[in-house]
This record gives C-alpha cells, sequence and structure tokens, in this order.
C-alpha cells in the first residue's frame, strides 16, 4: 500500500459535523448576490480537532472547502480521561465560553457548537456555559481556544505554584484521600 491510500483512511475515520449553514449576501450593483457559508468541525474523538469555514456558491462545495480547511487546522487537545484537566475560559470577540471538568457519568452539558466541538474532540463529562454573544461563529471559535489553553496538569500546577494533586479535578483528589 502506498502513503496515500493510508493518509485516505485515517480522513475517513474522522468524525465530521456540519455546525452551520448560513445564507449571506454581497450587495453588487443590479442587487444581491447570495452564497453560502458552511462551518464544520472536524475531529478524531481522541484529543485532535479542527474548525473550517468554507464559502461558495453552492452548499455542497461550501461543505467541501470547509471540510478540507477543518482537516488542515487540527489541533491536539490536552484531555484528563474523558474530561478536561483544568477549568478554562475562551474569548473571540463578544463570545464567551466557560468549559469545567465534570466527574464521569455527568455526560456533555453544552448545546449547538460548543457540543459538536467537544464530542468531536473526544470530550464525554464536561461542563459548559456560554456567555454574552450567541453568534454560532464566534461561539465555536471561542470554545476551540479555550480548548487551546488547556494546559498539562503538570504545567498548571507550576504555573499556579501548587502541587500537581491539587490542581487535578475534585473527584480524583476525592478518591486518592
Amino acid at each position: 500500500m502506498t502513503d496515500y491510500a493510508s493518509t485516505e483512511f485515517e480522513l475517513k475515520e474522522l468524525d465530521e459535523r456540519v455546525i452551520e449553514i448560513g445564507r449571506v449576501a454581497k450587495v453588487v450593483q443590479g442587487g444581491r448576490r447570495f452564497s453560502f457559508r458552511v462551518t464544520v468541525v472536524v475531529g478524531d474523538n481522541n484529543g485532535s480537532v479542527g474548525i473550517g469555514v468554507g464559502k461558495a456558491n453552492t452548499v455542497p462545495d461550501a461543505m467541501r472547502k470547509a471540510s478540507e480547511k477543518a482537516h488542515r487546522n487540527m489541533h491536539k487537545v490536552w484531555l484528563y480521561g474523558r474530561t478536561i484537566p483544568h477549568e478554562v475560559m475562551g474569548r473571540v470577540s463578544g463570545a464567551e465560553v466557560l468549559l469545567k471538568p465534570a466527574s464521569p457519568g455527568t455526560g456533555v452539558i453544552a448545546a449547538g457548537g460548543v457540543r459538536a466541538v467537544l464530542e468531536a474532540a473526544g470530550v464525554s463529562d464536561i461542563l459548559t456555559k456560554s456567555l454574552r454573544s450567541s453568534n454560532m461563529l464566534n461561539v465555536v471559535y471561542a470554545t476551540m481556544q479555550a480548548l487551546d489553553a488547556l494546559k498539562s496538569p503538570k504545567e498548571e500546577a507550576a504555573r499556579r505554584g501548587k502541587d500537581v494533586k491539587d490542581v487535578t479535578p475534585f473527584w480524583e483528589r476525592r478518591k486518592n484521600a
């Protein structure tokens, strides 16, 4: 087999979700010219996630462009089991997204674009709150920014000047006590 075939197989394993399809207009001399903007999130359900936005005159072309951009913009995310290692907040423009780790069995307490990004990244236990703006694109980018801001428990403990066990989620501390 060639490297190309194995790369194609890996691409098929990714979880791809369409978050938003919007009709956008450009005002020209003769009136309005309409096209479509599609937002897609791609993830491997194991700590890698990417977001892509594509614009075209037809929805399928816009989806293809968005998917290609999402594949190119994949980011690795720190996970702690099936949740995140610590509380984090992301802010893009007017949208703010708060992500908090949750104990096993909680599920993904999120809606819309935030849920799609987190599930594609492989997070299955998390508490979230979307604050201020409800603009879907900005909320998705804020979620991605928050995930990028996650650090390993060791790094976060060093930043806070605490022991690693003090930074781990509360249910882990309770188990070890």
